[in-house]
């Protein structure tokens, strides 16, 4: 977060929740805000008040927002509310009336309006300096970069759509002109994420904007190939996240074959099911979609690919046998990366008033059945490496000197990891090293320096 806070210097305290998406809009408002001349605490002590950005997509995840205000009311007193949960105003101030304000997501103009008023800016222009790159709330060696907001899809089990908007997609050269600033900051891996990325640039009709003395259509695939082009392929990674699996997905492929693209083979999907029924009461856009077809179609062109998606077990009316075909396809599809996550009602979702909603009991042995088999196959995959020699970068290294790695195949916080126990002394958080495989565990892998 930079340099202690100057004496006298208006101060800002930020507890961000949710999803990366979320986490990008609270580095866009620290960012507005330091160059305003805001010092931002690392504690509730040190902040003249308490900006709380929240998630509210799931009951669980407004009951966390709800606690983090409460949190930061007790032990701060002056608290701004922003992000998902703040589309629910009269909700939040039924459990916390205390609160100075509260925005919707990505309201950065009203957020900033209510520090304002709450906190009177009072810049110094020769003492208060911004990052090239604005505030990070990631290591400095890998960023989000979001591409859109809102979504267009219908989806019966998502409010999103409700609290972000449809589909706005930035334009291209604006995302490439971020990401070149990250790159040429020390930025190693782009993470490149919104609602729906393939959809990048669909209400924008594509339209074309000048780039390095090139035209450039906003869209995914033209993104892509200009992303991966920042620099060589073996000092930066750029890994896609939320790709729905629509036909064009397919071009993107033999740029993750292309040794010089820096576009990793990695593809975040959410599948959230395979049986058509199920796809059909979740109204998923892609629920026609042959997906094992497709799926042997990216592994023919790119064997290395590595696919991670989450699925949801138990949603309304979901058999046993429904649930069975989704085990037969996961079995099939032996994807590298899965989550999985119990149904939930969520406020104002459609899948509400489904009928023939299923049993806590059900859900909870589906999902048991469910991570066993996923469980299973990650380690019989994982298992397959030993032996590999690959990139990794490295995330931490501890007091005892254990480096916690990631491979290409490795998004942070949400998939595996790699651990070099030995010879790590000249090894820095950020690097970019060749490791050799020689141990395997569920979901985590060992290795040795190369």
């Amino acid at each position: 977060m930079g340099d202690s806070p100057r004496a006298g210097q208006p101060t800002l305290g930020m507890v961000s929740l949710g999803c990366p998406k979320a986490l990008v809009d609270s580095e866009r408002i620290l960012t507005r805000l330091r160059a305003e001349g805001y010092g931002i605490s690392p504690d509730y002590a040190g902040a003249d008040a308490v900006i709380v950005n929240t998630c509210g997509f799931l009951d669980s995840a407004k009951a966390e927002s709800l606690e983090a205000i409460g949190e930061a009311l007790k032990e701060n007193g002056k608290v701004i509310v922003t992000g998902c949960l703040g589309a629910e105003p009269d909700y939040i101030r039924e459990h916390h009336p205390r609160i100075l304000a509260v925005t919707g997501p990505h309201q950065y103009e009203q957020v900033l309006d209510a520090v304002h008023a709450a906190v009177p800016a009072d810049p110094n222009p020769f003492i208060d300096l911004l990052p090239a790159t604005g505030v990070q709330l990631t290591p400095r060696h890998f960023s989000y970069l979001k591409i859109s907001e809102g979504c267009n899809h219908k989806c019966k089990f998502c409010i999103i759509p409700d609290m972000r908007g449809k589909l706005a997609s930035r334009p291209a050269h604006a995302v490439l002109r971020e990401a070149d600033k990250l790159v040429k900051a020390g930025v190693r891996e782009l993470l490149v994420i919104s609602q729906d990325t393939s959809a990048y640039g669909l209400d924008r009709k594509y339209d074309v904007n000048p780039w390095n003395g090139e035209d450039l259509r906003s869209h995914i695939l033209d993104l892509s190939r200009a992303l991966g082009k920042l620099a060589p392929a073996d000092e930066l990674w750029i890994r896609l996240h939320y790709v729905y699996p629509y036909p064009h997905v397919r071009d993107l492929i033999p740029l993750m074959a292309d040794p010089d693209n820096a576009l990793l083979p990695y593809l975040d999907i959410p599948f959230q099911h395979s049986h058509p029924d199920v796809l059909k009461r979740m109204a998923r856009p892609a629920h026609t979609a042959k997906t094992l077809t497709e799926i042997a179609a990216w592994r023919a062109i790119c064997p290395d690919i590595t696919l991670r998606s989450t699925f949801i077990v138990g949603y309304p009316g979901e058999t046993e046998a429904e649930f069975q075909h989704l085990l037969d396809w996961m079995e099939e599809a032996q994807l590298d990366r899965v989550g999985c996550f119990k149904y939930e009602n969520v406020n104002g979702a459609r899948s509400n008033a489904l009928p023939d909603h299923v049993d806590e009991d059900v859900k909870q042995e589906r999902w048991e059945r469910f991570m066993e088999k996923a469980q299973a196959i990650s380690e019989a995959k994982l298992q397959a490496k030993v032996g590999q020699t690959m990139q990794v970068i490295v995330d931490d290294i501890d007091e005892d000197g254990i480096a916690t790695c990631r491979t290409k195949s490795d998004a942070p916080e949400i998939d595996g990891n790699l651990f070099i126990d030995a010879g790590t002394e000249d090894l820095s958080v950020g690097d970019l090293v060749t490791v050799e495989v020689d141990e395997a565990g569920d979901y985590d892998l060992w290795g040795t320096l190369g």
